[in-house]
């Protein structure tokens, strides 16, 4: 999988821009193409199967019928009404994510803006705009093409080897361990870690741990950190590098001597569309038909406006 520099992210994260969907124009490009949803389901499933996700997980087509020809593909985080409206704007009629529309079964659909003031907000607005909705969440978490995400990122030396490796594969797993390289032949310290993943992120992380404290060994892990805390803490590292991570959790492992780094729940999974959208053109969607939707700004820090 390619990784992106800063600038390159920033590029496909922007619908406005629509970068992505602009490349690929060379008179060498396919100007057209055919597929289905459900042959675009079965090749995204041969990438993040089904049975790598969580038994609570959905995973693939939710909403939509795998009969219909795919006009463009959008891509985003997140299945919000919002991001359905742009997708059926942009002429995407599928709206693959990272996150699944919903987990229990709506139990009431109406047209409002968010799944806050109804369950099935987002269904009514695929139906209404024609949009089909797919995901691939946790089967996208423990696959090959995310591992190195955030090690690559952060320029970190990833090993191989998992915090919670997923039963039956040595390629795939939860919390990834890296090697964390020297800073002029001495230790990374935990504060130039950090500093590393503001710069990366745009966003000042929450920290656990002494700013001096020497960090050779990190496990990273996307999303909620979960059971991959404690996992970090028996494999040994130094740091654990994560999306969100419960308090008194932080607390508790910081107090045993794993130092922490809390990006942002969304911050550190937003990279993983890029690795969608590398899928999509993998199964032979043109990347003139993919639509990337800009989710990077639903919160803000106010240290970081001038008034």
């Amino acid at each position: 999988m390619g990784l992106f520099n800063k600038g390159e992210r920033a590029e496909r994260s922007t619908a406005k821009s629509g970068a992505l969907s602009k490349r690929g124009a060379s008179a060498l490009a396919p100007r057209t193409f055919s597929m289905t949803v459900g042959a675009l389901e079965e090749a995204l499933l041969k990438e993040f199967p089904a049975e790598d996700a969580e038994s609570w997980d959905r995973t693939g087509l939710t909403v939509g019928e795998r009969a219909l020809p795919v006009t463009k593909v959008a891509v985003a985080l997140d299945p919000t009404v919002k991001a359905i409206g742009e997708a059926a704007a942009a002429g995407a009629n599928v709206l693959v994510t990272h996150h699944p529309a919903f987990l229990a079964a709506p139990d009431g659909f109406a047209p409002e803006a968010s799944v806050a003031l109804s369950p099935g907000a987002g269904v009514w607005a695929a139906i209404r705009h024609q949009v089909a909705l797919m995901d691939f969440h946790t089967a996208l978490d423990v696959s090959p093409q995310a591992a190195r995400v955030l090690p690559g990122m952060l320029g970190l030396r990833f090993t191989g080897r998992f915090a919670e490796p997923l039963a039956g594969s040595r390629r795939k797993g939860y919390g990834q361990i890296s090697d964390v390289p020297a800073n002029d032949d001495a230790p990374e310290t935990l504060a130039r870690l950090a500093a590393r993943c503001t710069a990366v992120f745009g966003r000042s992380p929450r920290v656990w741990g002494a700013p001096d404290k020497p960090v050779k060994t990190a496990v990273t892990a996307t999303g909620s950190a979960g059971p991959t805390g404690k996992a970090a803490l028996a494999a040994g590292a130094d740091v654990l590098i994560c999306g969100e991570i419960k308090y008194h959790d932080a607390l508790d492992l910081s107090q045993a001597g794993l130092a922490i780094i809390e990006l942002g729940h969304d911050a550190s999974e937003l990279p993983l569309t890029a690795v969608l959208a590398e899928a999509l053109c993998k199964a032979g969607v043109p990347e003139s038909a993919v639509v990337m939707i800009d989710q990077s700004d639903n919160w803000w820090h106010p240290e970081a406006v001038r008034v």
